[in-house]
């Protein structure tokens, strides 16, 4: 029972975007840029590493990255990564830890040699807690990416959904992505014409949780990835920490900026808050210096708190 358990597991960590380093790699030149890597602990809280290569090799993989900089242990066969630079992967104080890695902000589906780097990528590693979420399908750490390069090396149409597309956040989050050369339309709730685009949806809880995708956030981390619950009717956002647990309830002009899946769909984002001032905080939010490494952000006093949130900072 115990082995068929561990089998389970180590199967459940593969989907999960775990170092999985089975399968091939493509042997054509990537060529036009460079990747960046980024390795990290406990949600981004201590970065371990972080290198920018200008060019990519041909036919380089993320697990090639990351053992180009870093020294790599692996399991079952060299098929799954435990440790790198000593930090391994395994339980900590009784909990599960483990490595996993996310390409432009979207956990990976492959095992790590099986995914190919293409100019522009951003590569995170990070080890940290899963028992609280098996899977946390997207973060806003690498922004801007996923917006800049996409995803697999083909760039997706970039959709602002806006509860008021006539509101000063709306146009806000807008004229970012406009700064960064980002290509996006704008619009109202709901109004997405075109299939594997990357949605931002801006506005109020009690507005943005109309989206399917951003709803499950409300069921808590375990569903959605997002260390976070937002009450149904939008007055608070309860920030939780690494295990799940409620740290503290946040409310009147908080604002939150995350991102969730709905099954293999791309990313939807969430630039939202309890009212109309947080949701300015979250849009004045949407730049590198406050998601860098994050996991998914609260905005209270008009400073930005990383989620999962450190009960002791």
């Amino acid at each position: 029972m115990r082995l068929r358990l561990a089998v389970l597991v180590v199967f459940v960590l593969a989907l999960a975007g775990c170092g999985l380093g089975s399968g091939g790699s493509s042997s054509s030149s990537s060529g036009g840029g460079g990747a960046e890597l980024t390795v990290s602990r406990d949600f981004g809280a201590e970065e371990m590493g972080h290198s920018d290569a200008k060019t990519i090799p041909g036919g380089e993989t993320v697990m090639r990255q990351l053992q180009r900089r870093f020294t790599v242990e692996t399991r079952y066969g060299g098929g799954f990564v435990q440790e790198i630079d000593g930090v391994g992967g395994g339980r900590r104080r009784g909990r599960p830890v483990d490595w996993f890695f996310y390409v432009n902000g979207i956990e990976s589906s492959q095992g790590a040699a099986a995914v190919r780097l293409h100019p522009g990528d951003r590569i995170w590693w990070d080890r940290h807690d899963w028992g609280a979420a098996m899977r946390v399908p997207a973060v806003v750490g690498s922004f801007p990416e996923p917006f800049l390069h996409g995803s697999g090396g083909r760039r997706l149409p970039v959709r602002i959904e806006c509860a008021d597309p006539a509101a000063a956040a709306c146009d806000e989050v807008f004229k970012a992505m406009n700064a960064l050369d980002i290509p996006a339309a704008k619009g109202g709730l709901g109004t997405a014409q075109v299939e594997d685009s990357l949605r931002v949806v801006v506005g109020p809880w009690v507005a943005a949780r109309g989206d399917h995708a951003l709803r499950q956030i409300e069921a808590g981390p375990a569903r959605s990835g997002v260390y976070a619950r937002p009450s149904a009717d939008g007055r608070r956002i309860v920030a939780l920490d690494a295990r799940g647990r409620p740290v503290r309830t946040l409310g009147a002009g908080t604002g939150l900026v995350a991102a969730t899946r709905a099954g293999d769909e791309p990313p939807v984002w969430a630039v939202t808050g309890t009212d109309d001032v947080g949701v300015a905080a979250a849009a004045r939010s949407l730049t590198e210096r406050a998601l860098g490494r994050r996991f998914a952000v609260a905005i209270s006093g008009g400073r930005p708190v990383a989620l999962p949130e450190d009960p002791a900072a």
